[in-house]
């Protein structure tokens, strides 16, 4: 299946006026836009947003600042190949925790296991296809019980919410990426969401070479303002693209396939991906069909991981704009 990103057209030519804006104003970096575009995500999930050029820049602030270097960080097999490597990059030492088979996400028992056994820095938890990780209440709270640092990769989950609260303010740091694919796409692009303000400060730093102390070793991970200028647009818009893809889903897809996952009560999902664990002919593929584990050659038991990769597939769902079919 071919992907699909969907863009209304009033929402081009707002675009296009931002675009003129900026070429006229001489200032096509650290300018308007960005700040602009931070408020947005900000005020969306009750958090302070900094944006970067990418999710790769914006987990290495967020890892550094919290200092894993030689030190162990937890990490699902289940993700894409950017979460350990993000703690790899950082000088931190990956091991592998199994996740649960309702949601694709990290399964509290094995994390537990895995904290006594490894005594690590920190957690990466991930948030699957665009719903919440059905336990990140209680992973939360174990990690503060244990002086673990939380982050989540809300690489998939834009538009997800559980009674109102957004991916990436359970944890110390949120990392959000904006890449072509996602719900909600700048074409490239990160975002650093967290109730930590020293960290806001660490990441705005970090993304420009530390200027102008150069107290935070940083380099380039400045995001320019025209695609901030995207940012700005689909953001005003996530609100349409989740109701769309929520409603399609209810009255076309949800009818059809009772073998997907099941969303527990007060769960919105983005639906970055629509998972169903039955093989389906016009599937887009899976969300993960490798983990993470075999492909570093780690010999570990992660059987709930194993089972997943064999036994899901994604049904097509793309917000179209205006062309709604």
């Amino acid at each position: 299946m071919q992907f699909k990103i969907g863009f209304e057209k009033e929402d081009s030519e707002k675009l296009h006026r931002m675009w003129d804006e900026i070429i006229e104003s001489q200032k096509w970096s650290e300018g308007k836009f960005v700040q602009s575009f931070e408020e947005k995500w900000g005020a969306y999930v009750n958090a302070d947003s900094v944006a970067l050029s990418s999710w790769g820049g914006a987990a290495l602030a967020a890892l550094e600042y919290y200092d894993v270097k030689g030190k162990t960080v937890l990490c699902p097999s289940n993700t894409f190949m950017a979460t350990p490597l993000s703690v790899i990059k950082a000088g931190g030492k990956v091991e592998f925790v199994d996740c649960d088979r309702n949601d694709l996400c990290m399964s509290l028992e094995d994390l537990g296991k895995k904290i006594d056994k490894y005594a690590p820095r920190a957690v990466w938890v991930v948030h699957i296809g665009g719903h919440i990780s059905f336990q990140i209440d209680k992973i939360a709270k174990l990690c503060k019980e244990k002086g673990v640092i939380l982050f989540e990769d809300c690489a998939h989950a834009h538009g997800a919410s559980w009674n109102g609260k957004k991916p990436g303010t359970w944890g110390d740091a949120g990392i959000y990426s904006f890449y072509a694919t996602k719900t909600v796409s700048t074409g490239e692009g990160g975002m650093v969401v967290t109730k930590n303000k020293d960290l806001a400060e660490f990441a705005k730093k970090y993304r420009n070479y530390g200027k102008f102390d150069y107290a935070v070793e940083g380099l380039n991970y400045r995001m320019n303002e025209f695609t901030a200028a995207i940012g700005c647009v689909q953001t005003d818009r996530i609100a349409d693209i989740v109701n769309w893809k929520n409603e399609y889903a209810r009255k076309y897809l949800d009818p059809k396939y009772p073998k997907r996952v099941f969303f527990p009560e007060g769960m919105i999902s983005g639906y970055y991906k629509y998972i169903v664990f039955q093989e389906i002919e016009r599937s887009t593929g899976k969300v993960y069909d490798q983990p993470c584990h075999k492909i570093m050659a780690r010999n570990c038991e992660l059987p709930n991981t194993d089972w997943v990769a064999n036994n899901h597939w994604c049904v097509p769902l793309y917000y179209k704009g205006e062309d709604k079919q």
